[in-house]
């Protein structure tokens, strides 16, 4: 797989009354179609992540490549995932499907087709012409999947995008969204406090280092790809890696 995306020596510094560094010296890969989470204690800038690939904010230094060329901002590649579905109640199902399409003047009878597919091909016809409050947590965020994938980005950002929903309710999402992203054959970068969901849905977790933050572990993941995020929390080596991931992210060394 070729790399779609790559943290060279990244450093951020936010400029207040005093200078605070996020990041420092920040440097992993991404590879095509391969699910990455991201973990580390808490306010060691996760979330800074993936506001420097979606472009809202600018590193300080250090280079950030997509696909080998400098990350240029307002990639249209890239569709974000945020941690609450914010879909807008006084638009359809459908309308809010299409919202992307029309923000990055996009939509045209083709990719009109295309994302509606999406809604039909994930069991949301029927509620193609209902309005957010009649669909359950699980289900607006599906939603919310299905819109991030209108204009057919490469790389996926989600960001928390369980945190909102009850726990078996997000554990039966995860294994949607991780379905629809595998078989949309689509590279998606995962923020999560959540140890057994980091697990439970990649291929690679990079754990961070307190801020700032820079790459303390890498662990790849070699689960049987058919099993569902539930039944690899059904396996032995499960428990074993929590117990080590969760170890390292008590370390007061790093």
């Amino acid at each position: 797989m070729d790399d779609i995306l790559e943290f060279k020596n990244v450093s951020l510094s936010y400029q207040g009354s005093y200078e605070t560094t996020a990041l420092k010296d920040l440097s992993f890969k991404v590879k095509n179609t391969e699910f990455v989470s991201i973990i580390g204690p808490s306010g060691c800038g996760k979330t800074t992540i993936l506001s420097l690939i979606a472009g809202l904010i600018k590193q300080s230094s250090g280079e950030i490549l997509y696909k080998g060329k400098p990350l240029e901002k307002g990639n249209k590649n890239i569709g974000y995932m945020l941690q609450r579905d914010e879909l807008f109640p006084w638009r359809s199902i459908e309308r809010n499907v299409l919202l992307p399409l029309e923000i990055k003047k996009m939509k045209n009878a083709e990719t009109k087709e295309r994302a509606l597919s999406l809604v039909d091909k994930y069991d949301l016809n029927g509620f193609v012409k209902a309005y957010p409050h009649a669909l359950s947590g699980g289900m607006r965020q599906r939603v919310a999947l299905i819109r991030t994938l209108a204009p057919n980005p490469d790389l996926l950002l989600l960001d928390e995008p369980f945190s909102a929903l009850d726990s078996q309710t997000r554990l039966k999402v995860s294994g949607d969204v991780l379905r629809i992203i595998k078989s949309e054959n689509k590279t998606a970068i995962l923020v999560t406090h959540d140890i057994a969901e980091a697990i439970s849905m990649s291929d690679r977790i990079i754990v961070l280092s307190n801020r700032p933050a820079r790459v303390y572990k890498e662990h790849i993941l070699n689960f049987d790809k058919s099993l569902s995020p539930l039944k690899r929390r059904e396996q032995k080596e499960f428990s074993q890696l929590f117990d080590k991931l969760w170890r390292e992210l008590s370390n007061e060394e790093f």
